[in-house]
């Protein structure tokens, strides 16, 4: 019985090369190639110089290709386009480490809740400012690792501003919201924080049309951050600044700034270059 080493035949190699075999042949080939050197280095020659280079630049572009992150993923099977998924992923405030600092923030501030009232109210103010600081976040050039990339996007900066402001309200509130159900009591107050902070983000985005955005975001923070700190230390209703009649204000601020954003969107063209 002989025992020496077969080879496939040259015919068949070329067939081979050529992409000419079907799956069983193709398959037997594959598996005898793994190890005999000699048919490798007689399949290499079989092969067009052109296919080769062809075949190893799809290699090249699979392997150098960046891996989808966690946040691209999920847009991505939402049925965001993948190009503007990865964009949007870039955004500093739809990182997993922005989502950690603010569940951190947002866990301190629900174990400060079920000590009192002014508790409460600490909580209710950061899930107010948390979209706010996000939105802030897409703004500043300093933060954003792409932000040369997207000014070179094949989009307006106008819709990339306004896409990634979308997709940070949503991720925030989204979070900010599972943080609330661990309040105490479950009342009112677990949807209190929701339209300030709707308010207060549209407020810094219309003002940001007449300001720069440095100068927006700090003035809508600071005058709210003063409006809480003085209801909380205010004898009798630490919840003052959001009752109500805040409530009805901050649906009023909602439906003015949403008007100015569609009247004036083109003036958040410059945020690029602040």
């Amino acid at each position: 019985m002989s025992t020496a080493p077969w080879h496939v035949d040259r015919a068949l190699l070329a067939a081979y090369a050529r992409g000419d075999v079907d799956d069983a042949d193709a398959f037997s080939v594959e598996a005898h190639l793994v190890s005999c050197g000699s048919c490798q280095a007689a399949a290499s020659a079989a092969v067009a110089p052109t296919r080769m280079d062809t075949n190893w630049l799809e290699i090249e572009d699979v392997l150098d290709a960046p891996r989808t992150g966690f946040v691209e993923g999920v847009l991505t099977r939402l049925g965001v386009p993948g190009h503007v998924a990865r964009l949007l992923a870039a955004t500093p405030s739809l990182t997993l480490s922005w989502f950690g600092a603010v569940a951190v923030a947002l866990a301190v501030a629900v174990a400060g809740a079920h000590q009192g009232e002014r508790g409460l109210a600490l909580f209710l103010c950061i899930a107010a400012l948390a979209p706010v600081a996000g939105v802030a976040a897409s703004f500043t050039r300093g933060l954003d690792p792409t932000h040369e990339l997207g000014l070179a996007a094949p989009m307006s900066s106008v819709r990339l501003l306004l896409l990634r402001t979308v997709a940070v309200l949503g991720a925030t509130l989204t979070l900010t919201a599972i943080g609330a159900l661990a309040l105490p009591g479950l009342g009112w107050t677990a949807a209190a924080w929701l339209l300030p902070a709707l308010g207060l983000t549209l407020a810094s985005l219309a003002l940001a049309t007449y300001l720069t955005h440095t100068t927006a975001f700090a003035t809508v923070t600071g005058i709210w951050l003063a409006a809480t700190i003085a209801g909380a230390v205010r004898p009798g209703d630490a919840l003052a600044a959001f009752d109500g009649t805040v409530q009805l204000v901050f649906a009023v601020v909602v439906a003015a700034a949403g008007l100015v954003l569609a009247l004036r969107h083109e003036a958040l063209d410059g945020w690029s270059v602040r």
